[in-house]
């Protein structure tokens, strides 16, 4: 049997192109490699076509498109005869949705809060603006709404296999509640002019048996349905009378009743671009078709884990990566359900169950200790061996350089300010702005801070998260550890600093609030589900804030030496003495012997062989400056200058010259590699075999390549 701690594990990326059965063939090489456990792309069912995984739709099936079933039972016979554990990567934070593939995503559309899904997503009902009835921004639309509604790019369809109605925008669809049936029916049997005709009165006489609000029902809307689809000759008069839906830009009376059929949905559609400002549902990061998952709900989590828990006890998994887990609400209860699940999985034959997480940790800071887990996927010891490979004397002078080209002091603090502003402007407005009104609407709670104006505490709030170091705090409803609430005191602090407005204790309340002191007993009486809700649901942003500010913004804005820019790191940091680099060993030896090493990852920016040659700047500074300089002049006469504005910036150029280097080697041994490939490929070829990507690991054992 492999063993329950990973000693080498190797991460395979599963599509349809390299599937189960695919996987199954390479098991043989990864024994002979040393490897202990195979460690596993998501593989729940996906959107079609995905190339990742991570996009899951269905978390209780097993991808189709990897080979189902059948795949499985295949890849997992290969693994136990060749004694290797199996470690799946597992999304427990977001689901793929919009289209029409997510079961639950759709049946919230069509039931609103009142279907038994609502409360798998984060959705804020109540705030869709100038609308009387709750409901969710869907931000799909390539135009505006107008223009999307008279083009006729909205189209209401009749399913005569579910005996249903949606509406489709191209592939997204968008089913009708129920409850519209009625009048749906009677406008069609109308358009349709067959109110004489036997199947137009069994169409109407359907349409009036459910009458009053919310009818037919959850209950009812089954039977309704099977009727719908078993009336002879119904189906014919609905297809002619949906011209009555037909919108157009000379149609006028169809296009404002498919207006006002959609507006009497649990749903508003809008242009993509509203997503940034308007979106009330809690998304990953801000992916518009990725949408949060409340796993914090019992009945969401034994739905969502299902499937694990039966590979758990069929003793087909050894082990999980939890991805994103900064994405939860509340991570330590989570991992308690999740021991409990396990250990209900593995019934009476009980043993350790091997879990990492998905973390990024900021510079300094140290794992949380949470339930079961046994270190994170090794974002940070990935920077901590790069840190320990740069020359510390060569880091200054590429300071010095960096601070020449950018005219700005080489600090990333400024910067990653700078972009923090940025995204709560631009990407993340929606979902600040949904906090800002929560907290307002506990302040003006009690007559104690009732007089918190909701510009006030935007702008507190805003300072607040601008000056957060790391990804998130991990409160519970029981209140912060001793260490979360001296983060959040060190960070009111600083935002205090910069607040030029009369205080009058808004920063007081703003503390309190998070840390739950508000509601603590002998206090004025506050809401304390929206005080909990606020303080964990700020857990849940500030996440995503760092993430989009500091590896998708300030990375690409702060380039003294680009093999420091990567997930997990501080690209402003000095280098690791080796005395200092071994004690963080001997400590990691102490706390976390179990967790993940990595140099490189799915979400490195560039590659261990472009960051090790970017590292070497550091040994040859002064060769670097007089080359970077000669390059500066050659290309001169190739920028743009237009508006006021150059094409390459300064510091765009200086990456320009970073990334060239890292890529430089176009002769020697990644040049022999890279015609061994070509010839490998031209060889299938010839012969008829199917192509395969040259990154697939089992086209290059096959071709005697090895793997890298």
């Amino acid at each position: 049997m492999p063993p329950s701690i990973p000693i080498a594990t190797y991460r395979l990326q599963l599509t349809r192109d390299f599937d189960f059965e695919k996987a199954a063939e390479v098991v043989p090489y990864l024994k002979a490699l040393g490897i202990t456990h195979l460690y596993a792309s998501p593989f729940m069912k996906a959107r079609k076509g995905s190339a990742h995984g991570y996009d899951v739709v269905d978390h209780t099936r097993l991808n189709p498109e990897l080979g189902g079933d059948a795949g499985f039972a295949l890849l997992s016979e290969a693994l136990r005869a060749h004694d290797l554990g199996l470690i799946l990567d597992f999304v427990p934070n977001h689901v793929g949705v919009h289209f029409a593939d997510n079961p639950w995503w759709l049946d919230m559309l069509e039931w609103g809060p009142a279907s038994p899904h609502a409360n798998a997503f984060d959705i804020d009902w109540d705030q869709l603006p100038h609308r009387k009835r709750g409901g969710v921004l869907l931000p799909i639309l390539g135009s505006s709404y107008g223009e999307a509604l008279e083009r006729g790019e909205i189209e209401l369809r009749y399913d005569e296999r579910e005996g249903s109605f949606s509406c489709w925008y191209f592939e997204h669809r968008l089913p009708i509640a129920p409850e519209r049936y009625g009048e749906v029916l009677r406008i069609i049997v109308k358009e349709a002019g067959a109110e004489a005709s036997e199947a137009g009165k069994h169409l109407l006489a359907l349409a009036s048996r459910y009458r009053g609000l919310r009818h037919p029902n959850r209950q009812e809307a089954p039977r309704f349905k099977q009727e719908l689809k078993e009336l002879a000759g119904g189906a014919e008069i609905i297809a002619r009378g949906l011209d009555a839906y037909r919108a157009g830009a000379d149609r006028p009376n169809p296009t404002l009743a498919l207006h006002h059929l959609l507006e009497r949905q649990h749903y508003r559609l809008g242009h993509w671009r509203l997503a940034s400002s308007d979106i009330n549902y809690r998304r990953f990061f801000d992916v518009n078709s990725l949408a949060g998952l409340r796993v914090e709900e019992a009945s969401v989590f034994e739905a969502a884990h299902g499937l694990v828990k039966r590979l758990i006890a069929e003793g087909k998994l050894q082990g999980l990566r939890l991805d994103h887990i900064d994405g939860l609400r509340d991570p330590a209860q989570y991992f308690q359900r999740l021991r409990r699940l396990i250990r209900d999985a593995q019934g009476g034959n009980t043993k350790p169950f091997y879990i990492v997480i998905e973390k990024i940790l900021g510079e300094g800071e140290r794992l949380q200790t949470f339930a079961g887990v046994h270190g994170t996927t090794g974002y940070e010891w990935m920077n901590v061996i790069a840190h320990v490979l740069i020359d510390g004397k060569g880091l200054d002078a590429l300071d010095e350089i960096w601070r020449q080209i950018s005219n700005r002091a080489p600090r990333l603090a400024p910067v990653l300010k700078e972009a923090k502003r940025r995204v709560l402007e631009t990407l993340l407005t929606s979902e600040f702005t949904v906090l800002v009104r929560l907290l307002a609407r506990i302040a003006s709670g009690h007559y104690s801070s009732r007089d918190f104006s909701a510009d006030s505490l935007r702008q507190a709030l805003e300072l607040y998260v601008l000056h957060f170091p790391v990804y998130r705090t991990y409160l519970t409803g029981a209140g912060p550890t001793a260490h979360d609430r001296a983060l959040i005191e060190i960070t009111i602090a600083q935002a205090r600093a910069e607040w030029y407005a009369a205080d009058e204790g808004i920063f007081d309340f703003l503390r309190d609030a998070l840390t739950l002191e508000l509601i603590k007993p002998g206090r004025p009486p506050h809401s304390a589900p929206r005080v909990r809700r606020f303080a964990l649901k700020l857990q849940q942003f500030t996440g995503p804030l760092m993430a989009k500010s500091l590896e998708d913004t300030a990375f690409y804005r702060f380039h003294r030496l680009l093999a420091l820019n990567e997930v997990g790191g501080d690209p402003a940091a000095p280098a690791l003495s080796v005395p200092d680099f071994h004690e963080l060993m001997q400590t990691r030896a102490r706390e976390w012997p179990h967790g993940m090493t990595a140099t490189a990852t799915h979400d490195t920016k560039r590659g261990e062989d472009a960051r090790a040659r970017l590292m070497a700047l550091s040994e040859i500074p002064s060769e670097w400056t007089s080359t970077v300089a000669r390059w500066k002049v050659l290309n001169a006469p190739h920028l743009v200058t237009e508006g006021g504005l150059r094409a390459p910036s300064v510091a765009a150029e200086y990456m320009l010259y970073q990334t060239l280097l890292g890529a430089w080697p176009l002769e020697g041994p990644d040049a022999a590699f890279t015609e061994r490939i070509k010839a490998y490929a031209l060889k299938a070829a010839r012969e008829g075999k199917e192509q395969t990507s040259w990154l697939n690991p089992h086209a290059n054992y096959e071709a005697g390549l090895g793997t890298f």
